[in-house]
């Protein structure tokens, strides 16, 4: 009797317990068809609600939401923000934070504060180291020389980028210290190589239409300063000094990449070869646009992307095929944690993995989160997933800040929120003897049976 004169009671009983916050089986539900009534409770439920996403460990999220929205905040800026106004907001949030960290209520929005100047901050320090000279009006005819560091081939025309050593022109008043120039098919030197050139040079496009997308952004956060063509051969020729270190290290990468893909490119020809290039080097230039077009029309163009479903595969073989093979040794299994070797060897093939194939955003996402999840094996540590989302949102925020403002991060990051929370939310409903008619029905259908392989995937209390 007493619980169904106070069913308020026994929501909040079920939030505190860590159990679902659900519609009771005296509610009326939207199943049948029928809304529910005034007796719903409302206000009572939603403090039910609001209570469990506020309990211990459920704030962390908000963390990095709080982290992106300071991005957000510097990018939608008038002008330039400057980084010494910057620093000083960030420390007196974190004193705040500090003092405030025995009243609770306070402390949340304290460590909300902080988080937002934290995001705010870190994008305008990161604007302010790279700051670079940029090109401000169109140059002709001028003569640029220096290393090449990136290239791309496409089906009509290739292009690379160069870091500047040498540049002569009119109009230029600052030497850009990169520059991305267009060449015919075929004519674009190898990653490394000393190059001089003649090239048109045009300051970065500016967005076309207010609010549209910004392409001097990119290229600025890639510290490229002009973009342009070349005109006649590009001539490569010996440097007059050897390149330093990290530019060696990132021509040998961009090399080693350039060799895959003209190998595989080599003995599987058409856009088969280009796919599977794509989906091991991450080069998706050489697709024809035909079919580019039509993958995407279809629904299937994410495919392309390398993200969480290749890098799981990638590690879950490796993870199998290192495992099995130690067990084969006499002996072994039973004296070394072999699992762990696994997942340690998992954990350097993703790695090697994510430098070929060129470290995107999604790539950088899915590689974190395999990254915690294999480190826990490793140390013994279960893995909380809305976590992992999270830690994977402020690595990648905090070393690419321009990343928010991607649709290749949003899309990511937003698509595996969803999947984890639907998840974790709705799979209550899946179990039989749920004590709603929606969940006894799904629990019919066989729902729980069809999602119970993925409830290692569930966060843990």
């Amino acid at each position: 009797m007493a619980d169904d004169a106070y069913p308020q009671d026994r929501v909040r009983g079920r939030a505190r317990a860590g159990v679902r916050t659900w519609p009771l089986s005296g509610a009326p539900w939207g199943w049948n068809g029928v809304w529910p009534q005034a007796e719903f409770a409302m206000p009572a439920r939603i403090r039910a609600w609001a209570a469990a996403e506020i309990g211990a460990g459920r704030l962390f999220p908000w963390f990095a939401v709080a982290f992106g929205a300071g991005i957000v905040l510097y990018f939608t800026a008038d002008h330039e923000p400057a980084w010494w106004a910057a620093v000083p907001a960030l420390a007196v949030a974190a004193a705040a934070a500090v003092l405030l960290r025995h009243r609770p209520v306070a402390f949340v929005l304290a460590l909300g504060f902080f988080a937002v100047s934290a995001g705010f901050a870190v994008a305008t320090l990161k604007a302010a180291l790279i700051e670079h000279p940029i090109l401000r009006f169109p140059a002709y005819s001028v003569s640029v020389a220096g290393f090449v560091e990136l290239r791309d081939e496409s089906q009509k025309s290739d292009r690379f980028v160069l870091r500047v050593e040498r540049i002569d022109g009119n109009r230029i008043v600052d030497k850009p210290q990169r520059v991305r120039l267009s060449v015919r098919r075929g004519m674009a030197p190898p990653a490394g190589a000393f190059v001089e050139a003649k090239a048109q040079l045009n300051p970065p496009l500016q967005p076309l239409r207010p609010g549209s997308y910004d392409f001097a952004r990119d290229l600025y956060f890639q510290r490229i300063g002009a973009s342009g063509f070349a005109h006649g051969a590009v001539k490569v020729v010996t440097p007059p000094a050897q390149a330093g270190l990290r530019l060696r290290a990132a021509t040998f990468i961009e090399s080693v990449r350039d060799a895959i893909d003209a190998r595989i490119r080599s003995v599987l020809s058409g856009d088969v070869g280009s796919i599977a290039s794509a989906l091991i080097t991450g080069k998706r230039d050489a697709i024809t646009p035909y079919l580019y077009d039509a993958m995407f029309v279809s629904g299937i163009g994410h495919v392309l992307s390398i993200s969480g479903y290749h890098m799981a595969v990638v590690a879950g073989v490796v993870f199998f095929i290192l495992r099995a093979l130690l067990a084969l040794i006499p002996g072994l299994a039973d004296r070394m944690p072999i699992k762990k070797w696994a997942a340690f060897g998992a954990l350097l093939v993703t790695a090697c993995y994510l430098v070929l194939s060129g470290a995107e955003v999604a790539t950088q996402r899915s590689f974190i989160m395999i990254a915690i999840v294999l480190i826990g094996v490793v140390l013994d540590r279960p893995v909380l997933t809305l976590r992992t989302v999270t830690i994977a949102a402020l690595i990648v925020l905090f070393f690419s800040p321009e990343a928010v403002v991607h649709p290749s991060f949003q899309m990511s990051f937003a698509a595996t929120l969803a999947l984890i929370a639907a998840y974790a939310y709705g799979q209550p409903l899946a179990r039989a003897g749920a004590d709603s008619s929606l969940g006894a029905r799904a629990a019919l259908w066989g729902v729980n049976e069809i999602v119970s392989p993925f409830r290692t995937l569930l966060p843990r209390a």
